[in-house]
């Protein structure tokens, strides 16, 4: 598909949904990555001075009776990076209110400051920089105006760190959300796992023994102190995930959590949760970065759903268009922290 042809709705959007029932998860999953790709138009409107009738976002969220109420600005580049919606009116079991992040953009405009971002999300470093200052207080406000149950916070690549990051303190403060994160990124050695196709016998040594010792790791470097906590306190929490086997970018995620449930099926989930959570990655980002890193994929629950289309290039598998798709293809599992 031509790269233009993606920013006009009804080319490439999911114009089959004329009568959406918000029960159903496909329609749910479609309607949030549209409202994100919404923004990502929204952007480049705003890039190529398209106003009025030439602007092409609006009917990103207009076919499903949205109205676009914010513009999230980065301060750094005047980029747009965020939108907020309103459902016009009120419709049962919908969101009455959507925060939506877009991904990396890479435009002459917007290429720089994204990377950086894209760095920063690398180094664990994402919360210390004003765009998600100012995606949470956004987050924020339309929550204690609104309260948690009417808003949806979503995000794409980039986007869904963000969303990932202010869900998360979110929950840390009484507030969970519902949450729909397209392609979010992880940052794990299981990448390079997949990139050298290491035989499966010897991965699954690899990973019991990298559990054991990661837990010794954590032990010896936690002391007496509990790393459970934080942990425990975001596991009532349930994003949703899509993730696609495909796409290096964020196909760590089934591993993670199928991993997961292998070791609480042979008895060694305990040794299991605390090595998730002091990862080597994470010990290894820590020394490389210093102290105030934040490990994104740290999730101890969530809904995951795994496109299993397979995809002949790189870059169909991290696209958002394929989460609107009328023939998309998936597996939804729910994983529990217990």
């Amino acid at each position: 598909m031509e790269k233009g042809v993606r920013e006009i709705f009804s080319r490439s959007g999911p114009c089959h949904l004329t009568s959406v029932d918000w029960d159903d998860p496909d329609h749910r999953r479609s309607i949030a990555a549209s409202l994100v790709q919404g923004v990502k138009v929204l952007e480049r409107d705003r890039q190529k001075k398209r106003h009025g009738p030439q602007a092409e976002a609006p009917p990103w969220w207009n076919f499903f009776k949205f109205k676009l109420i914010d513009r999230l600005v980065d301060i750094d580049d005047n980029s747009i990076f965020g939108a907020v919606y309103e459902l016009k009116s009120f419709t049962k079991n919908a969101p009455q209110y959507v925060v939506a992040f877009r991904g990396t953009l890479l435009k002459l405009d917007t290429i720089r400051c994204d990377l950086k971002l894209d760095a920063k999300c690398i180094k664990n470093r994402l919360h210390n920089t004003s765009r998600f200052e100012v995606a949470m207080q956004a987050v924020k406000d339309m929550v204690f105006k609104h309260g948690a149950n009417n808003v949806w916070l979503t995000g794409y690549s980039l986007g869904s760190a963000i969303a990932l990051l202010a869900g998360k303190e979110m929950v840390k403060i009484g507030h969970p959300i519902e949450t729909y994160l397209f392609n979010p990124p992880f940052l794990s050695a299981t990448i390079i796992d997949r990139i050298f196709h290491i035989n499966d016998k010897l991965k699954k040594v690899v990973r019991y023994t990298r559990s054991f010792l990661k837990a010794g790791l954590a032990i010896t470097i936690m002391g007496t102190c509990n790393p459970y906590e934080e942990f425990v306190r975001l596991s009532s929490w349930f994003p949703h995930l899509f993730v696609n086997q495909a796409d290096l970018i964020c196909c760590p995620y089934i591993d993670y959590f199928e991993h997961r449930t292998k070791m609480d099926d042979i008895g060694a989930g305990r040794i299991e949760r605390l090595a998730t959570q002091n990862s080597v990655t994470g010990f290894l980002l820590s020394s490389a970065f210093g102290k105030g890193s934040k490990p994104l994929h740290l999730i101890p629950s969530a809904n995951v759903t795994r496109n299993l289309e397979n995809s002949p290039n790189f870059k169909r598998p991290h696209g958002i268009e394929e989460w609107w798709d009328p023939n998309f293809k998936g597996q939804s599992i729910r994983h529990q922290f217990t």
